[in-house]
């Protein structure tokens, strides 16, 4: 009898059919209509509607001709979840402008901070120090916590969605400061007591930069401690892991025993050998890996999509000069004794730190972008080898020079990586991307320095130069990696896929014409072929011009209470 009555019905379905897409269709607040829809699974991509009413995507399909509040045209268009940046270091550069431009534009929907660093919890020593360095973006510090930071941004109106990692250097220098010391018993309580609190709080995990003092003077069995506090809620660790060139090896390894001992899934940040000495490591890096892996550990990682890095000219500068903080690095740059010690150090390779002066190879592969004195910004641009020449001092001397004039790291990228070694990252299934930028705008004291293009261009050289043009990955899985892959890394259960349910971050975007145009000569300059941009279901970016709309809101680790 079902099967006589279903055979009567089938000549009035499309009536039926289009009965009840009318009636859904009251409930549309948005509709994008005839795209071709890449899900964030990796699946291959199928031709559907997007239906998106309030915060959230509430049918994936075909709605025949029912409208919406907003209508979206995109035949021919790429459709995909919002693109997640598992490395930004936008802290700062939201609090002066929230609509995240060169990020949005790419189709980046959440950003993720927390490169060892994070903006919070800071004390009052802490909050006086970052007032201190502050450099082109100038702000007052209204919170005291990560959480309340983020809140913070939600609050005072952001276009991407933020969420951080608690940075392993934020809680040693709380407890301990910036001194090469270990802590005592008394001390790593307390570091584990505000491990929890901001887990609790909705930390994703434990980031950490350890090439850079101070972070640089904790030991591995510190950051297990950490962890282990981490992991009981569920937090991830991340890390720019202690050495990237001539002892990457331990390096990895160190990551590795971490995740194992403290029972933590953990990533490496912006995966790389650095320095040509080192790339042919980079096949052991991958191999490692894969044997975490298959032996049940978590291990993944990021990366962004350029040959060259971009970190301080005191990364040329043995780990020892920081102990104390910027002032006694300045003061030991000045004592014509302690320069000597520090110039031997800095020409002579070793294994016992990670020396981007070395990595380089040559100063003339070492370019100056971001200087804090307004008498050193003319420098922007150029190289330190044409520095040291227009000075006629020597190079080291030169670097040296420079920091103690300016009395900042000063923003500057090494060209230090091979192009063959990118794609092979890129090729692994367990990469996702990161910026390892600000988002930022050419207008405004972002004109004042020189970013790394990747702060503009990252994503989009993902899916125009990686996919269409050089076909490392296919679209399908670029659109995977962009944003179901970290998702699910980061614990974050609704975003990163195309579902009725999840939260409406959704982007459109032309395969054809997605290009990234940012050089290292003129970085400031957008990515295009990103259409449409929704985040929490309400538009930011609109035929390619941003709305000015700022819908992004907190996101929070699985551990908040």
């Amino acid at each position: 009898m079902r099967l006589i009555a279903f055979l009567l019905l089938l000549p009035f379905l499309p009536f039926v059919t289009s009965v009840l897409a009318d009636q859904l269709s009251q409930e549309f607040d948005v509709l994008i209509k005839g795209g071709t829809v890449y899900d964030g699974t990796g699946a291959q991509a199928r031709q559907a509607d997007i239906a998106l009413r309030g915060d959230r995507i509430i049918g994936v399909g075909e709605f025949g001709n029912a409208q919406a509040k907003s209508m979206i045209d995109a035949t021919g268009l790429a459709v995909a979840p919002g693109f997640i940046n598992m490395l930004s270091w936008s802290g700062e550069s939201l609090i002066e402008d929230g609509r995240s431009r060169s990020e949005i534009q790419q189709g980046v929907t959440t950003e993720i901070m927390g490169e060892g660093n994070s903006m919070g919890p800071l004390n009052d020593a802490m909050k006086q120090r970052v007032v201190a360095e502050q450099s082109n973006i100038k702000y007052d510090i209204k919170w005291n916590t990560l959480s309340e930071y983020l809140r913070y941004l939600e609050e005072r109106g952001v276009s991407a969605n933020v969420a951080s990692f608690l940075g392993a250097t934020t809680v040693r220098e709380y407890v301990i400061g910036l001194e090469d010391k270990q802590p005592t018993p008394e001390q790593l309580n307390q570091m584990r007591e505000l491990v929890r609190q901001e887990m609790e709080a909705g930390a994703l995990g434990i980031g950490s930069s350890l090439i850079y003092p101070p972070a640089f003077y904790a030991k591995t069995e510190e950051l297990i401690e950490l962890c282990k506090v981490a992991a009981k809620y569920h937090g991830k660790y991340i890390s720019h892991i202690r050495n990237e060139g001539t002892r990457l090896l331990p390096a990895l390894d160190e990551l590795i025993r971490i995740s194992r001992e403290a029972r933590i899934p953990a990533e490496i940040y912006h995966i790389k050998a650095s320095g040509s000495a080192n790339w042919s490591k980079l096949d052991e890096v991958l191999k490692r890996v894969e044997a975490a892996r298959n032996e049940g550990l978590s291990i993944t990682a990021d990366m962004y999509t350029y040959p060259a890095a971009g970190t301080g000219l005191d990364a040329c500068l043995p780990p020892w000069t920081a102990d104390g903080g910027k002032p006694e690095l300045f003061k030991r740059l000045r004592d014509p004794d302690t320069r000597e010690k520090i110039a031997a150090e800095v020409r002579k390779p070793s294994n016992e730190w990670e020396n981007w002066y070395i990595a380089a190879a040559s100063p003339d592969r070492i370019l100056l972008c971001d200087f804090k004195s307004e008498k050193l910004k003319p420098l922007t641009g150029k190289t330190l080898a044409q520095v040291a020449e227009m000075r006629g001092s020597d190079p080291v001397d030169t670097l040296m020079d420079l920091i103690a004039e300016d009395e900042s790291r000063i923003g500057t990228v090494y060209f230090t990586m091979s192009e063959e070694n990118l794609k092979k990252e890129i090729a692994q299934p367990w990469v996702s991307f990161g910026s390892d930028e600000a988002s930022q705008a050419p207008e405004g004291p972002f004109l004042k320095s020189n970013p790394h293009p990747r702060a503009y261009g990252n994503f989009a050289r993902v899916l125009g130069k990686y996919v269409r043009e050089e076909k490392i990955i296919s679209l399908a899985e670029a659109v995977r990696r962009l944003s179901g892959l970290p998702a699910t890394n980061l614990g974050l259960d609704d975003r990163g896929f195309l579902q009725e349910g999840m939260f409406a971050d959704v982007v459109v975007f032309d395969p054809e014409t997605i290009n990234d145009y940012a050089t290292f000569e003129k970085p400031h300059q957008y990515a295009t072929g990103m259409k449409h941009v929704f985040v929490n279901g309400v538009q930011v970016l609109r035929d390619g011009e941003h709305t000015n709309a700022k819908p992004g809101r907190a996101v929070w680790g699985p551990g908040k209470r």
